[in-house]
């Protein structure tokens, strides 16, 4: 075994499969091969260890940053807390957040990070050691910056993580004005942005609505159109799973099952999300909720009941091709990264399926982000210099349209029609409009020529023209 780089030896494939996806889709491209190569590769790896005090002795920890892409600047993406972590995984994760930005239009490069820990085994205070140790890892080698590379929560990291990394950074780069905009997912007090948090969920429910919204598409897979009724199995109940499971029921979905790594919980009638949310905070386990008709020890046996919809919202490869012909949904909605693999996908749609491809289906996150990093850029909350202006403007065409009819309205339809847009609001009206673009821009290619065969291929197809065509642009120097 190589000792020096314990994750050597482990089997790599997840960045594999990203390829081989990208080298299906570039088939409908029109680009050179040199061309390809350079969109393809990760740009820079960094792979680093480092020492913290742990008891009275020390600990080394392996980490990771991969800058995959530069035809954009600067480059984005999070960084995730896990045992599991390795350079296989973080490379793919930069790679799939370059074809991310591209597929919503966020001008980003990709960008991942990775710190091999279970944080459950550290203190507090060892977490934070361990998180600003890692960022000036990142400054010593110029790989953090707000024109550089932004980093942002992921599996196992949140909004305390983000705020260490940005306090560490202001500190190392004294009377930079942007220096807060070197990390996003921060907290509303540290000048984060309101509807962060839910982003992703938030994107993930609105990329399922306007999946079931086109008559054509669903009249292919036996569903009628629309949320209302449709049963849903979420896995994971953590940010991505509740948030997803809480906006579509929101948006008329049923939840029908909740799959956790304890365990899972199934009723047909449907499951309230906050209170199984609420009885995991207080017992540490979704199993023995008592609104739940069916409880099943293996999460996987879960996924297999009957729904409309699945949506894994937990980690990569959980769809594989020994679990994928007891899926009973007849759409998969990918909150996850990488949940299906590409076998899996290949039969789940040779039987009439449709997945919604993580690349775009969990892209809310990096859109909000990008809004955050525009906030911390300006220096100003979004609807702060024109909230008010807007309201008066509202409540002077209201007095207008009540003189002229002699129709009085109530005080809440004036409150209602005058009220100016809150940063939330405008955050989430980006969000949508972006969500709604992106699902018909792709579905257009997806329909554009029958050998694309899948929403993944066509949503790749998409990002690899716009990166070419930026690469294009930028040329080469020298």
């Amino acid at each position: 075994m190589n000792i020096n780089n314990p994750t050597a030896n482990q089997e790599t494939h997840f960045f594999g499969d990203v390829c081989k996806n990208f080298d299906y889709a570039a088939q409908f491209t029109k680009h050179d091969a040199g061309l390809l190569d350079q969109i393809k590769s990760c740009n820079s790896v960094y792979r680093f260890r480092f020492p913290i005090r742990k008891g009275n002795g020390f600990e080394v920890i392996d980490a990771w940053r991969v800058e995959h892409s530069h035809h954009q600047s600067p480059t984005k993406g999070g960084i995730r807390y896990s045992e599991m972590v390795n350079e296989d995984e973080v490379m793919a994760l930069a790679a799939l957040m370059t074809y991310k930005c591209a597929i919503v239009n966020v001008p980003f490069g990709g960008a991942k990070g990775g710190i091999k820990i279970n944080p459950k085994n550290y203190t507090v205070g060892e977490l934070e050691n361990i998180t600003r140790r890692y960022t000036v890892e990142l400054i010593k080698k110029n790989f953090i910056g707000p024109s550089i590379d932004v980093p942002a929560p992921d599996y196992g990291s949140g909004e305390r993580e983000m705020s260490w990394i940005a306090d560490t950074y202001a500190t190392m780069n004294p009377g930079q004005l942007d220096a807060l905009g070197a990390v996003t997912g921060k907290p509303i007090a540290l000048h984060g942005i309101a509807g962060r948090r839910e982003a992703t969920g938030r994107g993930v429910a609105i990329a399922v609505r306007e999946c079931v919204s086109v008559a054509e598409d669903m009249d292919k897979v036996g569903l009628t159109t629309g949320l209302s009724g449709k049963k849903i199995i979420v896995q994971g109940l953590g940010n991505v799973g509740y948030y997803s499971a809480k906006f579509l029921s929101e948006f008329g979905a049923l939840i029908v099952g909740i799959c956790e790594f304890e365990g899972a919980i199934y009723n047909p009638d449907g499951l309230d999300v906050e209170a199984v949310f609420q009885h995991r905070k207080s017992t540490g386990s979704i199993l023995g909720y008592a609104g739940a008709k069916q409880e099943f020890k293996n999460t996987m046996d879960g996924m297999e009941q009957p729904c409309d919809i699945l949506v894994p919202a937990a980690l990569e490869n959980q769809i594989t091709v020994e679990n994928v012909r007891n899926i009973k949904a007849k759409i998969i909605a990918e909150g996850a990264n990488g949940p299906t693999s590409p076998e899996a996908e290949a039969i789940f749609y040779q039987n009439g399926g449709i997945i919604i491809p993580d690349m775009y289906a969990n892209a809310g996150g990096v859109t909000v982000s990008y809004f955050e990093w525009l906030k911390n850029l300006s220096h100003v909350a979004f609807g702060r210099m024109n909230r008010r202006f807007e309201e008066n403007s509202n409540l002077n065409l209201v007095n207008m349209v009540e003189g002229i009819t002699g129709i009085s309205l109530t005080p809440i339809q004036r409150a209602t029609i005058v009220k100016g847009a809150s940063e939330l609001e405008l955050v989430n009206s980006g969000l949508e409009d972006t969500m709604i673009r992106s699902y018909h821009e792709i579905r257009e290619i997806y329909k554009s020529n029958p050998a694309i065969g899948t929403l993944r291929n066509a949503a790749m197809v998409g990002a690899i023209n716009k990166i070419a065509v930026s690469y294009q642009n930028l040329g080469v120097w020298p």
